[in-house]
């Protein structure tokens, strides 16, 4: 009977000096259990070398193996993040700055709707004869405005933001010229000078929440488009993801405070006399929708650089992103655009680099649209 109750009693804690026992194997081998289900390669690779043990003939090439599974499953799980972004990113700027945004087409309230591209004019209080001139060239107006983004899918809007002052008279002249025109993108920020690069993030994260678009564009008010060119353009590149698109330069890092681009974190790029890292030049690029979406779930803690475009392209360094150079998006005012066009290749836009945008805009982009111009009929028939 005494040896019958002690057999019970031994029974009763088996269960937990197993788990004891797995415990401490788990601590003294430095291996964690992983199940065996897996679908994935990589990770099936990361399993094998994790429970085979290692020789001293195959240690290294174990773990170079190793290293090169968990490199995947990081990327896998990134690429995983940033498409799932949206939805979570969308709920989150409900709550922010960033969706006070005013739209007067396509509402707030309302869902966001499918869109192809969804252009953004950055322009400034001072800049209405700039506007005006849009208005007269490349920018359709009116119901074809309206039409533009029913029928193609194409959005354009200016964007621009506040005064420091509220409800002032550049606020109210804005007002005015919007509901004259019905062509603006209202954002929660304060304009400035040396606040692009925080316009640009604000920008993109308001046109995320308002449009589901495949890209998102942005355009300065001072540079000539093809609407008709630039869709066909970015149609060819839907296959692309993480897209980044524009004409990429890498110019010098200015540590001088006189000059114009002076860059205060210079020393965050090496020795004086550096460049910075490859970005696409400001007066017009492209953004695939990943992207976007990347900017927006990820805006509190995105750095801005004194420059806007580099801002931009250093939010991208560390993602899989394809740098696409496209050199259709930064030709030259005529003679260069006007002898392409005429081949045949007309541009997506055009600009003076001297200028860093069509010099004497007002009246010279009349002129590049005169003799550069795709043809108004080009954008509605155009296959993307």
């Amino acid at each position: 009977m005494k040896q019958r109750s002690s057999t019970k009693i031994s029974l009763k804690w088996i269960p937990f000096l197993c788990i004891s026992f797995f415990i401490l194997g788990t601590v003294f081998s430095n291996r964690l259990w992983i199940p065996t289900i897996f679908n994935d390669c990589d990770t099936k690779k990361l399993y094998c070398v994790l429970q085979k043990p290692a020789t001293d003939n195959d240690e290294k090439g174990e773990v170079l193996k190793t290293h090169e599974a968990i490199e995947s499953l990081d990327k896998s799980f990134a690429m995983l993040q940033i498409k799932l972004a949206p939805p979570g990113s969308s709920q989150k700027m409900k709550n922010s700055d960033a969706t006070g945004a005013v739209s007067t087409l396509a509402g707030i309230d309302s869902p966001r709707k499918k869109a192809f591209m969804v252009i953004g004019i950055n322009t400034a209080f001072s800049s209405r004869r700039r506007r005006d001139s849009i208005r007269e060239t490349w920018m359709p107006q009116g119901e074809k405005l309206v039409r533009l983004e029913r029928e193609k899918g194409i959005i354009i809007r200016f964007i621009i933001g506040h005064s420091a002052t509220s409800d002032s008279i550049l606020d109210r002249a804005i007002d005015s010229e919007d509901a004259q025109h019905k062509d603006f993108l209202r954002l929660e920020h304060v304009e400035g000078y040396h606040e692009l690069s925080a316009k640009t993030k604000t920008y993109i994260c308001t046109a995320v929440a308002n449009w589901d678009a495949e890209f998102y564009v942005k355009v300065d008010d001072d540079v000539h488009v093809n609407l008709g060119k630039l869709a066909a353009l970015l149609g060819r590149y839907r296959s692309k993801p993480m897209a980044y698109i524009g004409c990429m330069k890498s110019g010098p890092v200015l540590s001088k405070k006189s000059v114009k681009y002076h860059e205060p974190e210079y020393w965050k790029f090496g020795e004086e006399g550096n460049k910075y890292f490859r970005h696409a030049t400001g007066q017009i690029y492209a953004i695939s929708k990943d992207l976007a979406n990347y900017v927006a779930a990820n805006q509190h803690i995105l750095h801005k650089y004194a420059n806007e475009d580099v801002s931009l392209g250093s939010w991208f360094i560390g993602l899989e992103v394809q740098h696409l150079n496209i050199k259709s998006m930064c030709c030259g005012t005529p003679p260069d655009c006007e002898l392409k066009a005429k081949a045949g290749n007309a541009c997506a836009a055009s600009f003076d680099w001297s200028c860093s945008g069509i010099c004497r805009s007002v009246e010279k982009i009349k002129i590049v649209h005169q003799r550069c111009g795709e043809g108004d009929a080009v954008v509605w028939s155009a296959l993307f």
